[in-house]
């Protein structure tokens, strides 16, 4: 139990401490107008109530994916509490804001044109392409999901629920941001939060009377408790299954978004920086109710062995178990609406992405038509494929992406005159998990199936050489600066 609220109030703390700090660091300026007031045109810049553009915010980062995620990621045991807690507060919280607030700085623009900006050409063409994949990802496998779930419950068949989702999603993506967006997805962001609360609050009554045993971290527990360890590598393995709650490259997709709907700069510390964090809490709550329900890491791996046993199960089993018919009912929304709602603003993501890219204007339902048909065709077909194979190529490539965004704020610091070691000694560290990762992870989930410690060996020079590189760069920005 005390591991759990030590780690609730971790995070409470990193956001009321270190948020003021990097809110600080940026430079957050009120008398700066942000791209809501400047360009608004009732579609997409449209200025709304902090709270709204914080639960949408939050909604659109989190979904599934801190529940999902906490839940695989506890199965790794409780080594799971300092990556969510440490990687929340000094990476994903600090990788949200800097890639909100540099769009807000930029005019709303999305992350591949805001990195093109910092990281040069070859890196924005190729995150042009890298993201606007992983958007398309992200939307088919919220979209496969959900209709899968729908086809069972109702009997209907899978490809009518496809339609229906998809079609939903063209019109959610078309419609002005606060129509639909603005005005219902604030309700499934605060079902979100009552869930992850009400879960939370049945837990520490059981761990109060005794009927439950919370679990705690200890030496004893630096351990990877996986079933498959040799399979599941706890390093680098479980920083990537646990993105959302963490670090998450996917966020900086949404940040644009909401950025160009915030009214003050100061504001962004609220809805950026504290979305994650409140992510964070989440994918706590939902790690700890995985080990406590099953009885440990171990019974959890037992449990998640057996046919039909996968996190969408335990949801439903621990909400049925602990809040009864209120649970099922949060269960359903958070299964299915969650995912829909996460998926549309990714394909929404998706089209702004490619307006930026050929400075293409979207004040017109026609235009936004162009962008949009070929977008959800493509996706469309790609829903056709396993979910599995979907599912499998967003991981490593979501985290691919936070590293790139992460140098990105490294490099704005480093123009701004500033110390870049708060974004850059994030960004090394995940250099190093995503190329031991590709070098260790077994073939089927997309690594080369290397000895676990030269894997990791190589990708600590990878880190420490894509360091040495952002040095030298970082040292001919200073030299033409002075020299302008």
């Amino acid at each position: 139990m005390w591991t759990f609220l030590g780690a609730i109030l971790a995070l409470i703390l990193g956001f009321v401490f270190y948020g003021k700090f990097i809110e600080r660091f940026f430079g957050a300026d009120d008398t700066k107008p942000t791209p809501a007031v400047q360009k608004a045109d009732g579609v997409d810049f449209s200025p709304m109530p902090t709270w709204k553009v914080f639960t949408i915010q939050f909604l659109n980062i989190a979904g599934l994916g801190p529940i999902f995620g906490a839940i695989l990621g506890a199965m790794y045991g409780p080594m799971a509490y300092l990556w969510i807690v440490l990687g929340c507060i000094f990476m994903g919280a600090t990788h949200d804001y800097f890639s909100a607030m540099l769009s807000v700085r930029h005019g709303g623009a999305s992350i591949p044109e805001i990195v093109g900006k910092y990281l040069g050409k070859g890196f924005q063409n190729f995150l042009r392409v890298f993201t606007l994949l992983l958007l398309i990802f992200v939307g088919v496998a919220f979209v496969s999901g959900p209709a899968g779930l729908l086809a069972n419950l109702t009997g209907g068949g899978l490809s009518i629920w496809l339609y229906v989702i998809f079609a939903y999603y063209l019109i959610a993506t078309l419609l002005p941001i606060n129509k639909i967006i603005g005005k219902i997805y604030p309700l499934f962001g605060a079902a979100l939060i009552i869930m992850a609360i009400a879960i939370a609050g049945a837990m520490l009554l059981g761990g109060i009377s005794g009927s439950v045993h919370m679990p705690e971290l200890s030496v004893a527990s630096f351990a990877n408790w996986h079933h498959h360890p040799t399979e599941n590598i706890l390093f680098p393995m479980m920083f990537i299954v646990i993105s959302c709650g963490a670090l998450s490259g996917f966020h900086s997709t949404q940040a644009p978004m909401m950025a160009r709907t915030i009214k003050k700069e100061s504001y962004g510390r609220y809805v950026f920086y504290g979305a994650m964090i409140a992510e964070g809490i989440v994918a706590i709550i939902w790690a700890t109710a995985a080990m406590t329900f099953f009885g440990g890491a171990e019974g959890l791996n037992t449990t998640m062995q057996l046919d039909g046993h996968n996190p969408a199960w335990v949801v439903n089993e621990i909400s049925v178990a602990w809040l009864g018919s209120v649970g099922a009912i949060f269960a359903i929304v958070g299964v299915i609406a969650c995912p829909i709602t996460t998926g549309d603003t990714a394909f929404r993501s998706a089209r702004l992405t490619i307006a930026d890219v050929f400075k293409f204007d979207q004040s017109s339902i026609k235009r936004r038509l162009i962008i949009s048909v070929p977008l959800f065709a493509v996706g469309f077909v790609l829903s056709q494929l396993e979910f599995a194979t979907i599912w499998k190529y967003l991981g490593l490539s979501n985290q691919i992406l936070a590293v790139v965004v992460l140098w990105t704020g490294a490099m704005y610091l480093v123009k701004q005159n500033k110390l870049h070691w708060y974004s850059s000694l994030p960004a090394v560290f995940m250099t190093i998990v995503c190329a031991s990762y590709l070098l260790v992870a077994p073939f089927k989930n997309g690594g080369l199936a290397l000895d676990t410690q030269l894997g990791i060996m190589i990708g600590i020079v990878c880190g420490l050489l894509a360091l040495l590189l952002f040095i030298v760069s970082a040292r001919r920005v200073a030299v033409k600066a002075k020299v302008a």
